[in-house]
């Protein structure tokens, strides 16, 4: 996203379901969450992400009452949450990482949480068979619960949190401890559910793409702070900081310093070479940011697109596989150390020929770089 978009917008804070008002949690002395303020959209996905003990999890806990703020105040629908604890949990539901099923049958499990609240029989059958219909596994209702898969468990588990008709949905990495494709047929049945029941949903994840996949806002949180709220396409298109672009993948950071300005168009020095940023207000001194998959790759005497106003000398240091793609790391012009690394897929680094040691170009849009000032 060029650092002079508008990003999309999240809806106003006037439709806000949960609002955090000065919270402040410390554990051995050490402050290990502090949020000054944080509404979360009613009826939307709020992906909160950020590395490991960040306060992700803690903050997930104080939404469920287990712990209490040393300070500030949780509101639900504008009222203390702490005014009536057990009428504000019976408003939410939660799913862990682990789905924590007890030895009984699924439907029972399902129905458990409708039994406490005293629904009659009929009533949380229909609910029990409606929502582990709807997670693809009906099948499974008379099986005892510890003889199902971890996939049909996690579907079990959020079949009962749905079945409670929540509000207010917590979840805990529900998705972390699966095999990849059972792990991607359940984010997009999930994502189907979302779209059709719309709970104001807290997500813990620390994977990027299912954040991307399933929120509508992101929150990052580091070292217990909140350092950027946003869309996804604004968290991870325009970091506020470079401790924010490191986490969200933004793999090219380069320190650069302004050259010149006009049109919309700052050209800045980065190792020696020229960079055009899409930019209405450029700062003298910036880190240019880029992310991988912006970064396409050419021989060196090849044409390039006309819309592309970068291309830049480089050099191919490694080629990794991850995942689907290659990852090829660049060292920059003349320089040893300015590194970049874009991503390609398979097929390209074939029809091209990319080997270790090869002489390419770099070439990435005005628009794909982001600003952030020095």
């Amino acid at each position: 996203m060029p650092s002079n978009a508008a990003p999309p917008s999240l809806p106003p804070v006037a439709d806000s379901k949960i609002q955090l008002r000065g919270c402040r949690v410390v554990r051995d002395g050490r402050v290990v969450l502090d949020i000054p303020e944080l509404d979360v959209p009613k009826g939307h996905t709020t992906a909160l992400i950020g590395p490991n003990g960040a306060g992700k999890s803690t903050l997930l806990r104080m939404l469920q009452l287990l712990i209490r703020p040393e300070r500030g105040e949780l509101l639900l629908d504008g009222v203390p949450m702490q005014r009536d604890p057990i009428a504000t949990r019976r408003r939410m539901a939660t799913a862990f990482q682990e789905p924590l099923l007890l030895s009984m049958s699924v439907r029972a499990n399902v129905e458990l949480g409708l039994r406490l609240r005293r629904l009659p029989r009929a009533q949380r059958r229909a609910r029990a068979r409606h929502w582990l219909d709807r997670f693809g596994v009906g099948h499974l209702a008379d099986r005892h619960a510890h003889d199902v898969s971890g996939g049909e468990a996690q579907r079990v588990s959020l079949a009962r949190a749905f079945a409670l008709n929540p509000e207010v949905l917590l979840l805990d990495e529900p998705f972390a401890a699966l095999d990849a494709p059972t792990r991607s047929d359940l984010i997009e049945d999930f994502a189907s559910v979302l779209a059709e029941s719309r709970p104001t949903t807290v997500l813990v994840t620390h994977d990027r793409d299912e954040a991307r996949r399933l929120g509508d806002g992101i929150v990052v949180l580091i070292d217990g702070r909140l350092r950027q709220r946003g869309s996804p396409a604004e968290v991870f298109g325009a970091p506020a900081d470079a401790e924010v672009a490191a986490f969200v993948g933004v793999e090219n950071v380069w320190a650069a310093s302004l050259e010149r300005s006009s049109a919309g168009i700052a050209t800045y020095r980065v190792a020696g070479q020229l960079v055009d940023v899409a930019s209405a207000s450029p700062p003298a001194a910036a880190l240019v940011c880029v992310r991988p998959e912006a970064i396409t790759l050419f021989p060196p005497a090849a044409a390039v697109p006309g819309s592309a106003r970068n291309c830049l000398p480089a050099r191919i240091d490694a080629i990794n596989l991850v995942g689907p793609v290659l990852r090829i790391q660049l060292h920059l012009g003349h320089s040893e150390d300015t590194t970049a690394v874009a991503t390609v897929t398979p097929a390209s680094v074939e029809a091209l020929g990319l080997r270790v040691g090869s002489a390419v170009s770099a070439v990435f849009k005005a628009t794909a770089a982001h600003l952030i000032p020095r």
